[in-house]
């Protein structure tokens, strides 16, 4: 580190801990250390990234959530929080080291100057990217930048004989935090939210206004695999389903005040019957949003017990362009929980899903040993829920595990079905339109044969000479991988929501979800219209 940079990160430190003469004496020791191997060490140092792993150690030695992003990652943490980034518009993935677009980003700068799914993406401002082991950061670095500027590209389209050269100026592209929003009966109506970002609320309210077109009087809110996002995001979201001036959640931290977030407004769906799913990958928002609506007997939680992470993290921008993400509270739910999961012992907190699983809590509730000082009741009706470590349903739903085989995890995990689903549909996307103009025709009409098996077989064959076909353990696995097959082909031809509606006739926590909502097992829950 140079003199003039050391006289900065000194002064720096002397501003922030000018009261406190012990912080003040670390914050030049460390960087007398930092000056010493700088000067003296043996070999040459890269003394930002000998800061960033000290900055790194140090956060890790808080709690787990506390963390350091790099300037080179902070825009791309930020999207799913922000709900938007700058750049070309579409979905991609490499296959074969080239890049194919999955599909243009409706009303996107690709989609407006013609770019189709299924073309094959060769060079990027005259850089070639196919046949160089590029990668999805690679990508990124190439097609993302500031907005109004241009980025020339060169396509292969099939069919063509020519390479297509396209011309694209970069703009404002919506990261979606609303997979999909319909009805899976004529009263029951479906969301499912993958993340809490600045738009959520808005995607949310387009999504209950169409489903309330449609004759929704139930809602079945999924959560599943939702690992949170922002805090008032979930609170805006509880607002739509809570009478107003309920408590959604208070936070306080050491050096913050008690914060009471309240319901404040006319929400969409202030009354009928409402489900939120859950499972062990919900987490931080979501489990606020789950512990609001149980805690107010507003509706019920179904599923698995939730991941268990009660912190609130506070955005820091660095001088570099860096980011810290720094826990500065707890949070609690109206009735008072605190559900974040002990964190004393940092491996067994890593630990801690597959110690679930090894325990059997994924297959059995009654695995599921909560001490009586962590029960609560709810606010209304005076049900018990529980504190520490996660929101518990009040159905349990197991994880159903007996079609999945080493020989189906194998072909996921080598991503065999994503790529071969893209494969086929760049190859067959015309005639698959043709035979099915319509979403609602194909989820009615396609069968994944023998024929679309043998051809995958062999392209596995193909493309991973160690994976044996295993005749009987396809046997058990042939209705879930035809039905994954069926659900990305609707993926890569339509989008998500077409993935879901199709994937969600195997989903046991939904398919359980809409038995109780449409029967007198949910008036028998003893809930509130509130």
């Amino acid at each position: 580190m140079k003199i003039f940079s050391l006289i900065i990160t000194v002064a720096i430190g002397f501003s922030v801990c000018a009261q406190n003469d012990d912080n003040l004496s670390t914050s030049v020791k460390f960087n007398e250390v930092i000056n010493y191997v700088d000067r003296m060490y043996v070999d040459d140092v890269d003394t930002e990234d000998l800061t960033n792993t000290a900055i790194i150690a140090l956060l890790e030695k808080l709690d787990p959530h506390s963390t350091f992003i790099s300037k080179e990652e902070v825009d791309n943490a930020n999207e799913r929080i922000n709900g938007n980034f700058v750049g070309v518009g579409i979905r991609f993935q490499i296959l074969k080291d080239t890049l194919h677009v999955v599909s243009t980003i409706p009303g996107g700068p690709s989609e407006k100057i013609g770019l189709l799914a299924g073309d094959q993406i060769i060079k990027v401002s005259d850089s070639l990217i196919a046949g160089i082991g590029i990668k999805n950061s690679d990508v990124r670095g190439k097609l993302l930048g500031d907005k109004g500027t241009k980025v020339k590209v060169l396509v292969k389209r099939r069919k063509s004989p020519q390479l297509l050269e396209f011309t694209i100026t970069r703009d404002v592209i919506p990261v979606h935090s609303v997979d999909a929003a319909y009805m899976v009966t004529p009263e029951t109506g479906y969301i499912k939210l993958n993340s809490f970002s600045r738009t959520s609320l808005s995607e949310v309210q387009e999504g209950l206004q169409s489903l309330k077109k449609q004759g929704m009087k139930n809602l079945i809110f999924d959560l599943q695999g939702n690992g949170g996002g922002l805090l008032y995001g979930a609170k805006y979201l509880a607002d739509e389903f809570l009478s107003d001036d309920k408590l959604i959640v208070y936070s306080e931290g050491r050096s913050q005040p008690r914060v009471d977030l309240k319901s404040e407004k006319k929400g969409l769906f202030e009354k009928g019957k409402l489900i939120i799913l859950t499972d062990e990958y919900s987490a931080s928002a979501s489990e606020i949003l789950a512990g609001a609506i149980q805690d107010w007997d507003r509706g019920l939680i179904v599923g698995r017990r939730t991941y268990g992470k009660g912190l609130v993290q506070r955005p820091i921008d660095l001088s570099d362009g860096s980011q810290i993400r720094l826990t500065i509270a707890r949070y609690y739910t109206p009735s008072g929980r605190f559900i974040q999961k002990p964190y004393t012992d940092t491996d067994s907190y890593r630990k801690d899903l597959l110690a679930r699983y090894e325990n059997g809590e994924f297959m059995n509730k009654d695995s599921i040993k909560l001490p009586d000082s962590l029960m609560h009741s709810t606010l209304l009706k005076n049900r018990t829920v529980y504190s520490g470590g996660g929101i518990m349903p009040d159905y349990f739903v197991p994880l159903d595990t007996a079609e999945i085989t080493d020989y189906f995890s194998a072909i996921v995990r080598g991503g065999h079905l994503n790529r071969f689903s893209l494969t086929y549909v760049n190859e067959n996307r015309a005639e698959l339109l043709k035979k099915y103009p319509t979403f609602e025709s194909y989820k009615a009409g396609n069968e994944i044969d023998e024929k679309f098996m043998n051809a995958f077989f062999e392209y596995v064959k193909g493309e991973d000479a160690d994976l044996e076909f295993n005749e009987e353990q396809y046997a058990i696995s042939e209705n879930l991988i035809k039905m994954r097959f069926k659900a990305m082909l609707a993926q890569d031809i339509w989008g998500y929501s077409e993935f879901y509606q199709i994937y969600n006739d195997s989903n046991e926590i939904l398919q359980k979800a809409i038995q109780i909502i449409e029967s007198d097992e949910y008036d028998n829950a003893n809930l509130s219209q509130i």
